[in-house]
């Protein structure tokens, strides 16, 4: 039997969510793949929660009762203490200043399993180093729940990479906040605050909805498809379509934003009113590999095309390649989401256990 310890650092919707899985999994995953999942360590921001085995169906009780205060070097030095092998950091964070802990958890013999954007999206240096100690001390790190939740979008990128194909092009509707945003409102007689607001309790936007209309989030998961195939860019140098009025920047507080969503309405309403009849409105992602230009913005479709035909949070991708011609690959399917997000996390857990030389 192979035994797998999970650190997990992140407790919010995805890591929660990702417990839960494990939990109720657990049984069937030893019983199929002979791999047993431990998770003897449960991080937030503040505290850490440090279980003698792993967490139980109460492990939210537990970790407010006997989490404490910590240091990387906590977690590190109970690892060692405690024997543990076969160790995955497993960051559920969005934060972008937990990642810097990276190298130094792979020097400690930790893998990496990230739903996090930031590591890949930092400055070409940092994802080059990241690499280079990846490398150096035989220590794995995977992230395909960073663009597309749980499609196998990056999979398929790198195996199209690996065996010398080669892409000219990609472009898809890479947020599932936004592909239901706008197939919603292009649908829909309803005001975009509506639609946007509406979004917020389902809980497909970020808790600051600045987030996802700033186009940044986009252009992070285009840049991370674009360094996939070797292209040396900084998310600088994407040009991004902001969707949101001055007044109501990320300079403002997050309830000053909600308390004047009206305000965008006037805008959003002259876009769809400028529409034909068999158009719609969606928000987009494309890279030019010959022209080396990365766009983020929001662009009208005809309704039967691959994107103007979407439905509620669904993402799309087209992957152009010089064999497949104008016929691109297409990937389509739930692109927001804690359930297929954490589920996606689950399966690079797994992928890392075929990957990884087992010391029980």
């Amino acid at each position: 039997m192979k035994k797998i310890n999970i650190v997990l650092f992140g407790v919010g919707n995805v890591g929660s969510t990702l417990i839960k899985q494990i939990l109720e999994t657990r049984q069937s995953i030893l019983k199929s793949l002979n791999v047993e999942i431990n998770i003897p360590i449960v991080v937030n921001s503040r505290i850490a929660f440090f279980e003698q085995k792993t967490v139980r169906p109460s492990w939210e009780t537990d970790f407010k009762a006997f989490g404490h205060p910590y240091k990387i070097s906590n977690i590190i030095n109970h690892v060692k203490a405690e024997g543990l092998q076969n160790v995955i950091a497993v960051d559920a964070t969005a934060s972008e200043d937990f990642v810097k802990n990276y190298k130094e958890l792979i020097r400690n013999g930790f893998h990496i399993v990230a739903a996090n954007k930031a590591a890949n999206t930092l400055s070409e240096k940092f994802y080059k180093d990241l690499r280079v100690e990846l490398k150096k001390h035989n220590r794995q790190f995977l992230y395909e729940t960073n663009v597309g939740a749980g499609l196998p979008i990056i999979k398929t990128l790198q195996d199209l990479h690996i065996s010398g194909e080669e892409v000219t092009k990609m472009r898809g509707v890479f947020s599932g906040s936004l592909s239901y945003i706008f197939n919603t409102f292009s649908n829909e007689n309803k005001l975009f605050s509506e639609v946007l607001q509406e979004a917020r309790e389902k809980g497909l936007t970020e808790p600051d909805p600045r987030i996802d209309l700033s186009g940044k989030d986009v252009g992070r998961k285009l840049l991370i498809l674009a360094r996939e195939i070797k292209i040396k860019k900084e998310l600088s140098e994407i040009t991004i379509e902001n969707l949101i009025p001055s007044h109501l920047n990320g300079k403002s507080s997050i309830a000053h934003f909600i308390d004047n969503q009206k305000d965008l309405n006037i805008g959003f309403d002259e876009r769809k009113s400028n529409l034909k009849k068999d158009e719609v409105l969606r928000h987009i992602g494309e890279l030019d590999v010959a022209s080396g230009k990365l766009e983020v913005k929001l662009v009208s479709e005809k309704r039967s095309s691959p994107f103007g035909s979407l439905q509620q949070a669904d993402a799309s991708f087209e992957i152009y390649t010089k064999s497949y011609g104008e016929r691109p690959i297409v990937i389509q399917g739930a692109g927001a989401g804690a359930a297929v997000t954490s589920r996606g996390v689950l399966s690079d857990i797994l992928k890392l256990s075929e990957k990884i030389e087992f010391r029980n």
